[in-house]
């Protein structure tokens, strides 16, 4: 067993080095455009704000797409479907390169985010090749933790390198080329350097499934979008969530009598299973909702407003340099915790550390000190989170169903995300007060968001307690098939 273990930890180290590369990319990608915002918005000629529907559209499409390419990946190997959509990721990265058209720059930025299966389609990938020794878990947790560090290095390189390659050229179109050939080049680390994962034989697609899926996250998701973007006056956006939601009901029944479904219910319900994608969903609260509130807080003037740290913009890149860095501390620190004590008390640990950091704002957020103090403690925890969930889920998920399992984690963190952008957009509009000619949000605003932050992680730290002590540890193979064989039976 000892002789397994070496060999499928050699095979894991050289396949991590590739997908290192891949993560360090997308990284890049999105560390990479916020610093030229500015820039972009006068070379397409459109208002600061009409630069929001680029991010939504991306959500959107991210919240859509990862399911049912997880699902291909499962079924005809996970390097084949990463391949795919690094190829539709740098056709949209060079279509940006390309077009001055807001349209067109719309529809390529939202292609871009093809790249969000990524992780999930690596983190499947990699406990594919422990499965057969019984190391998958502990070897993905370990393996994970260097995909987020590489992926938050690479938003880190890609945030101080595009604003020196603009200064440098002085053009915008051309700044634009190198994300482009980032993504290009790493297509062929995949290509010569990924081996293929194992899918099980046959499988189909449940494609109503997957389209009565997609047309309930639609609703849902772009009903979020428009209530941050249009605000909460606007009646129809509740329509769009209310039937969004009403439509997953009809879907569940479908779902349970398919013998190979879109997604797997009874999978789903499982106590290892279950609680890992709601904590997703709730994590996704702070990990995507919170940054613009953290942002403009720092900046925000105390003399005028009597709140905020006053941080200039070279200043406060500096704040989220080291939020990111802190996250990377959180990546590796994770797999050892779950070495010491066990998975499950690390996820927990690591959603307390979430919670701690939002919730000291509430007391401790006068100083440039004290925030950094409180985003640090929250950026451990979330950079612990970031590969923790995916490699949980697909440690809960039985044989053939790993990609999906992960990519379910991507997407209940969107939701959580999308969510939160939309609730934390009211709370800050709802208390924007005027002085001396500027607008900024009340103390009260964001002290509620830092709350709803916290909040969240703490309920799902609740939730964590519920899984089995055991749950995502190492198994033997054998045993492992006799989990998915039970877990299919129809009850």
């Amino acid at each position: 067993m000892s002789v397994l273990r070496g060999k499928a930890a050699g095979v894991t180290f050289g396949l991590v080095g590739y997908l290192f590369l891949v993560e360090l990319v997308s990284g890049i990608l999105q560390g990479y455009y916020v610093p030229i915002i500015p820039d972009l918005v006068e070379h397409l000629g459109i208002r600061d704000a009409d630069f929001n529907w680029f991010e939504a559209a991306q959500l959107l499409l991210s919240a859509i797409v990862v399911p049912v390419l997880a699902k291909l990946g499962d079924m005809y190997g996970h390097k084949r479907i990463l391949l795919i959509s690094t190829v539709l990721t740098a056709l949209a990265t060079w279509g940006l390169a390309f077009t001055t058209d807001f349209t067109w720059f719309l529809v390529a930025f939202a292609l871009q985010g093809f790249y969000v299966v990524w992780l999930p389609l690596e983190v499947a990938l990699i406990f594919d090749r422990g499965r057969v020794t019984g190391t998958g878990a502990s070897q993905t947790r370990r393996a994970a933790g260097y995909l987020v560090v590489a992926l938050e290095a690479g938003a880190i390189i890609g945030a101080l390198s595009a604003g020196k390659i603009f200064t440098a050229l002085g053009d915008v179109q051309t700044t634009l080329y190198f994300p482009a050939i980032a993504v290009t080049l790493v297509f062929f680390a995949i290509l010569f350097g990924v081996p293929e994962s194992t899918p099980l034989p046959g499988r189909s697609l449940d494609i109503w499934g997957f389209v009565v899926l997609t047309l309930g996250l639609l609703l849902i998701t772009s009903g979020l979008t428009f209530l941050r973007i249009n605000g909460p006056g606007t009646w129809w956006v509740y329509v769009f969530m209310i039937v969004g939601v009403l439509v997953f009901i009809p879907w569940g029944r479908y779902e349970l009598k398919q013998k190979d479904p879109a997604i797997d219910l009874r999978v789903l319900r499982q106590p290892t299973m279950w609680p890992v994608q709601l904590t997703a969903g709730l994590v996704g609260i702070s990990l995507l909702g919170a940054q613009a509130p953290l942002a403009t807080f720092a900046g925000t003037d105390p003399e005028e407003h009597g709140f905020g740290l006053g941080l200039d913009a070279d200043v406060l890149s500096y704040l989220i340099g080291a939020y990111l860095i802190s996250m990377i501390v959180g990546a590796l620190l994770f797999p050892r915790l779950s070495k010491w004590s066990s998975p499950r008390v690390a996820l927990i640990v690591a959603t307390f550390f979430v919670a701690t950091g939002y919730l000291l704002f509430l007391v401790n957020n006068a100083t440039v000190i004290g925030v950094f103090v409180n985003m640090a403690i929250a950026g451990i925890g979330s950079g612990a989170l970031v590969g923790a969930l995916p490699s949980a889920a697909a440690a809960a998920a039985p044989r053939g169903q790993t990609g999906v399992a992960t990519g379910l984690t991507n997407t209940t963190k969107t939701i959580g995300g999308s969510f939160a952008s939309a609730v934390f957009a009211i709370v800050l509009a709802a208390g924007t007060v005027a002085v001396a000619g500027h607008t900024a949000s009340s103390f009260l605003g964001y002290m509620t968001v830092f709350a709803i932050c916290g909040a969240g992680a703490l309920v799902a730290a609740v939730l964590l307690f519920l899984v089995p002590k055991l749950a995502f540890a190492d198994v033997d193979e054998g045993l492992l098939e006799e989990a998915t064989e039970a877990a299919a039976r129809p009850e």
